[in-house]
Parts: structure tokens; sequence; C-alpha cells
């Protein structure tokens, strides 16, 4: 099977004898707040998806990614991973701390150890991860909606969260392995969506297990944009295709926790990274992939 980018699947999720330790120390410490996709990257570092990352970026690791799209020790990468300040008192702390991580739901997810607070600037960002500063574009508008203030360092979640009703479907990166391993599938091929899988799609990913062992269905189920079908309407299409159309021996379906960015060919870039994780060796990329339509004058952001 195809090791983990950088290597070694990172782990960061508490054990339950050092999650109940670590929750009690928690309540100590200063809170972060984190938005949904801040939560949803913490989970895909805790679970080993964002290997070899383990935790969010440093001010190096940051522009390394924005400038060489590599990470300071080489290996490829291709977008920011960074957690916001949202707190004025935060942001004056002097480093190194520790940190509580509060979900959006009010909830405390996890520890981090606080190595940086560092600022960035906003439109750079945009214009070499996203490749425009148009504030049509929902990459820029989150962009906008946040702190021009980061914390960096490594984090542990305290336990895995659940993604009801998608339970039987939530796999993380050491359980797709796993399964692959169980299948005896060598070569898998990712298909990543966010929307309903279409004919072509379909046709698609059949031509390509011509060619691999098996295929993994692995929709993102993180924060979309305004206007992508709900996710729970979109699993009612994957479950029907799976049923009725794919050759079950060749194909499973796991749910991605992940926030798109919309950042058109380096997100293509990112999510096939992440999908090396997971143990797939191949990844389909599609027409205009994680582009986020039309920009004011009606052209596609990415050419298409």
């Amino acid at each position: 099977m195809i090791d983990p980018h950088g290597g070694r699947l990172v782990n960061r999720l508490a054990a339950d004898k050092d999650s109940q330790a670590l929750r009690k120390a928690a309540s100590e410490m200063p809170v972060m707040e984190l938005n949904n996709r801040e939560m949803s990257d913490l989970t895909l570092i805790a679970n080993g998806a964002m290997s070899p990352l383990e935790g969010f970026m440093r001010s190096d690791q940051y522009e390394s990614v924005l400038d060489n799209m590599r990470l300071p020790g080489g290996a490829a990468w291709a977008l920011p991973v960074t957690l916001s300040v949202k707190s004025d008192e935060l942001a004056e702390m002097t480093p190194p701390f520790m940190a509580a991580l509060r979900s959006p739901s009010g909830e405390t997810a996890g520890v981090m150890s606080v190595e940086e607070i560092y600022k960035v600037d906003h439109e750079s960002e945009a214009q070499r991860a996203l490749l425009t500063t148009d504030s049509a574009h929902p990459g820029v508008q989150y962009l906008e909606r946040i702190s021009r203030t980061y914390a960096g360092g490594k984090v542990w979640m305290l336990e895995r969260p659940t993604h009801a009703p998608f339970q039987d479907f939530d796999l993380d990166p050491a359980q797709t392995r796993a399964l692959f391993k169980d299948k005896g599938w060598e070569r898998v091929v990712a298909f990543q969506t966010r929307n309903p899988i279409h004919r072509a799609h379909e046709y698609l990913i059949k031509c390509a297990l011509e060619m691999v062992d098996g295929a993994l269905i692995h929709p993102a189920m993180g924060e979309t944009k305004a206007g992508d079908i709900p996710a729970e309407v979109r699993m009612e299409c994957y479950r029907a295709l799976l049923d009725n159309y794919f050759p079950t021996e060749h194909v499973a379906l796991s749910i991605f926790p992940y926030a798109m960015r919309y950042a058109g060919p380096r997100e293509a870039i990112h999510h096939a990274i992440l999908r090396q994780n997971y143990g797939c060796t191949h990844f389909i990329v599609g027409q205009d992939h994680a582009g986020p339509g039309t920009d004011i004058q009606g052209k596609g952001f990415y050419g298409l």
C-alpha cells in the first residue's frame, strides 16, 4: 500500500485516559474559538488525513506553502492550514502557551501548544493561494471575514467527532487503509465530489476501475458555499449508486469531513495529497476541479 504523505500517518487524537487529563487541564487554559473550517481542519489533522501536519501552520510553513507549494522540510503541500485568532487578548499573548480549542457548537474540541502568533496579509494570501482577490470568490470572502492574526502550533483533539447521520460511512485514514487491505486493493482511485454524481461522473469512475483495483467515493462533507446541494441529499445519491450501479466489490463510500476552499488547481493537488493519506494511489480530477463558478465578469476563475 502507498505510504502516507511524509512517510507516516500522524495521530493527534488523545487516548481515553489522556483525553480526560487534557480536558481537565483545558478548563484552566485561555480559549481559542474555531470556525467551521478550522474545526474540519482540526479533525483532519488529528486523524492523519493532513499528514505530515501535526497542527495549524506556523509562519514559516505558511509562507513556504504560499511561495513554493512545499512545507519547509520539502514535502509538497498546496494550501495553507491556519487558525485565526478571534480574541484581541489572545492576539497580544506571548507564546509559547497552551490554549483550549472550542468548537463552533461550544464544546472543548482539543488543546493547542501555541508556538507562534503572527500577522498576515489576506490580499497577498488570496492572490497566492486562490490566484484572485475578487470578492465574488468564496475563498476571498472567507479571508475577508476572519482575523489577520494567526496562531501556529501542534494540536491534540480530545475525542474523535461523530458525523451523524453518516456514521456508517465515516472512516478515518487508518480505517480506509484497513478496508483496502482487507479487500486486497493495492491500486485505489479516489473520487472527490461536493455534488451529486451525474452520468458522466459515473462513467468516469467506471473507466477508472478498468485500471485500478478499487474506487473510493469520497464526498466533502464539511462547509461548502451557499447554493451547494445539502449533504443529506447528496448522500442519498451516493448510496443509490452504490446499491444499484457500481460493482460493490470494487467501490467503497466514505465521507470526507473537509471544508472546501474553492482554490481550483491548487486545491486539486491538496485533495490528492490528502487522499494519499487515506491509502489512495490515484485521484480523479474533474473539469474546473474545486472551482467556485464564475467571477463578476462571468468568467471562470480558473480558465474554465
